[in-house]
């Protein structure tokens, strides 16, 4: 009797505890508004580059717009706009100035996945990859991504970006 008791209590211990963490990503909630990132990208060839970014989101009910304001240890500076359209609940479609065609973003719980061909742009040669993002929400305020970048299937790249709420 003390065992299936014991079990219970833990049992109980064990559902309180996964429903307070457990939180859902919503991505017009956690972006709007301003929000700041660190990030590194490396790839299998050596390179390596980390970056801050400045966000701001605006969502006017049906469409997330982030703009992303990148700065780079070297130097450089590059602008991105992301626009998400929520298509229904952990569902939206995403276009940005360097994708090509659209992304479809799927939600479920405290994650986010989606996938992307981003033309990097080598002269006048096309230099076509595809990321594959995963974004985890960790607490109200940060959500961690992990891309891997690919060509042709195999992997050439990774980057990691820790977006804050300040």
């Amino acid at each position: 009797m003390r065992t299936l008791l014991f079990a219970g209590m833990l049992a109980f211990v064990g559902l309180g505890a996964s429903s307070a963490q457990a939180r859902d990503l919503v991505l017009e909630q956690f972006f709007a508004g301003r929000t700041v990132a660190e990030g590194s990208f490396s790839a299998i060839n050596g390179v390596k580059r980390t970056f801050t970014v400045d966000l701001d989101g605006r969502w006017n009910g049906h469409v997330l717009t982030l703009v992303e304001d990148f700065r780079f240890a070297d130097g450089e500076k590059d602008r991105k706009t992301w626009r998400f359209e929520k298509l229904g609940p952990g569902r939206y479609r995403g276009t940005r100035e360097d994708v090509r065609g659209d992304t479809l973003v799927s939600v479920k719980g405290d994650t986010a996945t989606f996938s992307y061909v981003v033309d990097l742009d080598a002269g006048a040669d096309e230099n076509l990859v595809r990321f594959h993002d995963k974004m985890v929400l960790r607490d109200d305020s940060t959500v961690l991504n992990t891309a891997w970048v690919t060509k042709y299937g195999f992997p050439v790249a990774l980057t990691r970006v820790a977006f804050r709420r300040p």
